[in-house]
This record gives C-alpha cells, sequence and structure tokens, in this order.
C-alpha cells in the first residue's frame, strides 16, 4: 500500500467507499491522497469530487500534516466565534475555498498558490 501512495502523482486521489468511516452528516472528507465518502455514487459526482481535489490541493500546499492542524485549530476558532457547529465547519477558510469553486470544475487548473488565506 505504501509504495502505491509514493507512486502517486501530487495531485491524484485514492477513492475509498465506506458508510462507516464517514459520519451520517458528512458525504466524506479527504485525507490525502483519500477521499472517502458515504455512498459509491459520490464517485460520479463532479461537484462532489472537485470540492475534495481542492481540498487535496490545500493539503498538499500545506505539507498534508499542517494543513489538518491548521484545520483543526481553526474549527476551534470558529466554534468559539459562531458557537455552532455546523456554521463553524462551513466557515473554516479551507471549506469557505472548496465550497465557493466547487460548481467550478475548472478551477484547480487556474488556483493560485495558498489562496485559501483569502478566504479566512
Amino acid at each position: 500500500m505504501i509504495s502505491v501512495i509514493f507512486h502517486l502523482k501530487l495531485n491524484e486521489m485514492i477513492p475509498v467507499v465506506n458508510r462507516f468511516l464517514i459520519h451520517k452528516y458528512y458525504n466524506g472528507v479527504t485525507v490525502w491522497p483519500f477521499v472517502l465518502m458515504r455512498h459509491k455514487a459520490l464517485k460520479d459526482n463532479l461537484v462532489f469530487m472537485n470540492h475534495e481535489k481542492i481540498h487535496l490541493r490545500q493539503q498538499i500546499e500545506l505539507l498534508v500534516l499542517p494543513f489538518y492542524i491548521w484545520y483543526l485549530l481553526e474549527f476551534i476558532v470558529r466554534l468559539f466565534q459562531y458557537k455552532n457547529w455546523d456554521l463553524a465547519y462551513r466557515n473554516i477558510s479551507f471549506e469557505r475555498e472548496a465550497y465557493a469553486n466547487e460548481k467550478d470544475l475548472n478551477y484547480i487548473k487556474k488556483r493560485p498558490f495558498w489562496v485559501f488565506r483569502n478566504y479566512l
């Protein structure tokens, strides 16, 4: 398995369908290089997959581990700010960028480096 990961191009993803790995209120989670999703049909959903590709790019830009640290810390700050789990989640800069651009299927091709900072 590790050899498979090292041979991937940075922008490639490995889709994994397993409804037990994802909380029932979410459709998917991206943990580079995997895109975990609740339902097989999501693999064909271009908007969903584009949203997750944006997260892959964000994770690569921050060298993966710092992405998760930043994501968690920003979520905690937003949770104190909004006092609402869903509002906190949707206002994380990474999520704001992904939701704002998920319908633009060419976004990844023209996306500037570290542009998520514009969504802080």
